[in-house]
């Protein structure tokens, strides 16, 4: 991953969340501490190795800025995954989990 793919065009995480909701089969993933979006699957970028062969569901990905939720991206997607970066929750609103 370059410096310049933290800065690739993402949708708004409101956006995403849309898009992830309207894909028959997504998954949706976080690498955050600030609590799971709805739905969520917590997976921490140590653990991606675990995850099982690509299975053909599309993949969302976020984190609390965003940083790492570019990590898991290009990790995820050398492996034959389709990921979508929602990218950071930092300044989203919407409803978490407890």
């Amino acid at each position: 991953m370059g410096l310049f793919d933290l800065f690739a065009r993402r949708p708004a995480l409101s956006e995403g969340l849309e898009q992830y909701r309207n894909t028959s089969g997504a998954v949706l993933l976080e690498e955050s501490r600030d609590g799971p979006l709805p739905g969520a699957k917590n997976l921490p970028l140590d653990r991606l190795d675990t995850i099982a062969e690509p299975s053909g569901s599309p993949l969302f990905v976020y984190c609390r800025s965003g940083a790492r939720s570019a990590q898991a991206k290009a990790r995820l997607a050398r492996a034959g995954y389709s990921v979508t970066d929602l990218g950071g929750l930092l300044g989203y609103r919407g409803p978490l989990e407890a």
